[in-house]
């Protein structure tokens, strides 16, 4: 009878929802509008050049280069294995769900465990800086000192993560003496052991690229359709929705805090705290990328708590030090 039961209020809540959209088309309308237009102008050309080309690096040895130069910095600081270095280089780059999809090949590679994947996973939420520094300091803030203090509270706090978790899941001791040589001679047998050809490896990393974007672009809409069918009709307070939106789907919340008759200070507490979160739509599109995988969430979502609370008190603290 409770199977049952639950079965019914699914299907319910489901046929809730179509009646919904159909009453709401507009509004729907609006926000599968707004999706795709942060997909076409923020998502896509910050990620696609970093998803493609972390494919054909991770082929051709760049991440037995990076780990070898990093092997002090990932082992004795992170106490994780040094072939994660390249997670945590590129997604300072690129911004998440970059750490996925790289943690994602590099699992499939063999060349991590998952027990590493999920470390490595909880200190490398990074949102891109271009995002930051653009997007959320120009457009939405009118601001680029705030802009620059919300992307030092939040790159900074995962390295604090990274120490605060260092003892989870150890990773074996390396011998850390760092050889350029050695870095390129395993660069070297990467590739002149690849089996595959150049055409061949570009469209499997081309596909993968444009499959993940699409399914990134997807999980986006969906939030977002949910959060216009929910969120609205609540009598709430206009900062309780939109801090609600930006845990939700994080660039609606993000773009409705800037509208708020707030002072800027507070509007960068709440900015960073959403950043450092990331969302529930970040947080299924990694889920999604690594679904195949033995990756844990439920400590991933502990962290981007902890990097929530931390990032935002280190912005509030220092707010008045970095601002004129």
């Amino acid at each position: 009878m409770l199977q049952k039961g639950i079965s019914t209020a699914i299907m319910t809540v489901l046929i809730g929802f179509i009646f919904s959209i159909l009453i709401q088309s507009k509004e729907v309308m609006n926000s599968v509008l707004f999706s795709f237009s942060i997909w076409k102008n923020n998502i896509f050309p910050s990620l696609f050049p970093f998803f493609l080309l972390s494919e054909l690096l991770i082929q051709y040895g760049f991440v037995e280069f990076l780990s070898e130069l990093l092997k002090p910095f990932m082992n004795i600081v992170f106490r994780i294995s040094s072939k994660t270095a390249f997670i945590f280089v590129m997604s300072t780059i690129s911004g998440f769900p970059s750490n996925a999809k790289y943690t994602k090949a590099l699992l499939e590679e063999g060349k991590i465990t998952d027990q590493e994947a999920t470390k490595i996973l909880l200190f490398t939420h990074f949102s891109n800086p271009l995002f930051i520094l653009g997007t959320v300091s120009i457009t939405f803030l009118g601001n680029r000192e705030v802009g620059l203090l919300i992307l030092l509270c939040h790159y900074l706090t995962n390295l604090i993560l990274g120490v605060l978790f260092r003892n989870y899941h150890p990773s074996s001791k390396e011998n850390c003496k760092v050889s350029f040589r050695k870095a390129l001679d395993q660069m070297h047998q990467v590739r002149i052991h690849q089996k595959e050809s150049f055409p061949t490896i570009f469209t499997n990393a081309l596909n993968h690229s444009i499959q993940t974007l699409l399914f990134i672009l997807g999980v986006t809409t969906a939030f977002l359709i949910l959060t216009t069918l929910t969120l609205k009709q609540l009598p709430i307070p206009e900062v309780l929705k939109s801090v609600c939106n930006g845990m939700i789907e994080m660039t609606q919340g993000l773009k409705y805090i800037s509208l708020l008759n707030i002072p800027l200070k507070l509007k960068g507490v709440l900015t960073v705290m959403i950043l450092s979160f990331g969302g529930f739509s970040v947080h299924m599109q990694l889920i999604g990328i690594l679904s195949k995988s033995k990756i844990k969430y439920f400590p991933y979502l502990t962290s981007r708590l902890l990097h929530a609370l931390i990032a935002s008190l280190l912005f509030f603290f220092s707010f008045e030090f970095f601002m004129p």
